[in-house]
C-alpha cells in the first residue's frame, strides 16, 4: 500500500501562486496514475488533475485548465501541483490520490493523503 503526504497549502492572495507536493512511501509509486481533488466546505471532492505513471499524459478540470500544472519526479516518488493565478474559488482542502488507471471520480482512487489546505483571499 502506497502512503502520501501533501504539504505546501497556506494562505495566499488572489493572484498569487502555490506549489504543492504529494510525498509517497513505497517502491510502486512509480506504476500508479496520481491526481488531486480538491473539496470546499459543503461541497462534494472534485477532481482537479491527473497524471499517468510515465508523467507523459495530464488531464485537468475545466476550471484549473491553464492555471494550474500537475507533474512528478519517479525517483523522488513526489507529485506536484503547481497552482498559479489562483483565485478565492481555489479555496479547498487538496488531496492527492492513486490509483492504477486514470479516472476523474474520486471513489475510484485507491490511496489518499490527508489533505491541505489552501486559502485565497480577494
Amino acid at each position: 500500500q502506497v502512503q502520501l503526504v501533501e504539504s505546501g497549502g497556506g494562505l495566499v492572495q488572489a493572484g498569487g501562486s502555490l506549489r504543492l507536493s504529494c510525498a509517497a512511501s513505497g517502491r510502486t509509486f512509480s506504476t500508479y496514475t496520481m491526481a488531486w481533488f480538491r473539496q470546499a466546505p459543503g461541497k462534494e471532492r472534485g477532481f482537479v488533475a491527473a497524471i499517468s505513471w510515465s508523467g507523459d499524459i495530464t488531464y485537468y478540470a475545466g476550471p484549473v485548465k491553464g492555471r494550474f500544472t500537475i507533474s512528478r519526479d519517479n525517483a523522488k516518488n513526489t507529485v506536484y501541483l503547481q497552482m498559479n493565478s489562483l483565485k478565492p474559488e481555489d479555496t479547498a482542502v487538496y488531496y492527492c490520490a492513486g490509483r492504477r488507471n486514470y479516472s476523474k471520480f474520486f471513489n475510484d482512487y485507491d490511496f489518499w493523503g490527508q489533505g491541505t489546505q489552501v486559502t485565497v483571499s480577494s
